[in-house]
């Protein structure tokens, strides 16, 4: 293997978070907590930028990842999860409660992969196959972890 393709799978697995032989996908979400803290640092006009940024960065690296292992979204492949967790915390204040609630709500979406979730699975293939479902389950966590938070739980 290249260097740059060593690069490519550590960045694929969230810093070799994915190769965790148990859970990648949860160790993944757990490697995507840095990348939610941005958001207390970074202006709020930015916040589509950043995380426009990382779905692209997230697809790109996800495709390329399933190149070099040649496999069709495999497990150790966690950059997927690592955005769909940004978008989860995109809607609410980033704290302790917030964190911890967005993530649980995150997961289950993940791995339960709910119609418009399965839906991005089937349909998409390469990157964005392994990628624009685990944004799906983002979004789906992020309207219920905003409607808790509305609801004054946090």
């Amino acid at each position: 293997m290249t260097l740059n393709q060593k690069f490519i799978i550590f960045i694929a697995t969230g810093c070799y978070s994915g190769k965790i032989p148990f859970a990648p996908g949860t160790f993944g979400t757990v490697a995507a907590i840095p990348f939610v803290l941005v958001f207390l640092i970074i202006p709020a006009s930015f916040t589509g930028i950043y995380i426009t940024g990382l779905i692209l960065v997230a697809i790109y690296f996800s495709d390329q990842a399933e190149k070099i292992l040649g496999k069709k979204d495999p497990g150790c492949i966690v950059i997927d999860e690592i955005a769909g967790y940004v978008v989860t915390m995109s809607w609410v204040p980033v704290n302790i409660y917030t964190i911890v609630a967005g993530f649980f709500i995150f997961r289950f979406f993940d791995i339960v992969k709910p119609g418009p979730v399965k839906y991005f699975e089937n349909n998409f293939s390469g990157g964005a196959g392994v990628v624009l479902d685990d944004i799906m389950a983002g979004i789906l966590s992020a309207a219920v972890l905003r409607i808790l938070y509305l609801s004054g739980i946090f």
